[in-house]
């Protein structure tokens, strides 16, 4: 399976960093989301990583890395907390790490809910 590297592009600070690197197991989304059509950016993601969670057993690693993100993005971030939750299910390891800037309340009360959400339990994360 093909990695998915989507470096940042001068002038599109709304759109988030991606290296979903297979063989490694670890997935990272990184900076701001705020797409006009975010399902145009994020389904090839979200196919890409259920793909990969049903074809694999390894470990799972799961980064985010995001400042800043809109409602919709918020939408697709719980389909693929929804996907590591199935994939742990069927007695595969995964670890979510939620990173967070100093003092950015914000993000630390949505991990909580999205942790309430799905049950699923993060790494909290200071960078």
């Amino acid at each position: 399976m093909r990695n998915i590297i989507l470096n940042a592009i001068e002038d599109e600070y709304y759109r988030p960093i991606v290296n979903f690197d297979a063989e490694k197991g670890v997935c990272t989304l990184e900076g701001e989301s705020y797409l006009e059509e975010t399902d145009d950016f994020f389904e090839p993601l979200l196919e890409w990583f259920k793909e990969y969670t049903q074809t694999t057993n390894k470990e799972i690693t799961f980064n985010f890395k995001l400042t800043y993100y809109n409602t919709s993005s918020s939408k697709k971030i719980l389909e693929f907390l929804k996907m590591i939750k199935e994939y742990m299910q069927r007695g595969n390891k995964a670890n979510i790490n939620w990173y967070y800037e100093e003092n950015d309340t914000d993000i630390i009360e949505d991990a909580e809910d999205f942790m309430v959400i799905t049950g699923l339990k993060f790494n909290l994360l200071k960078f």
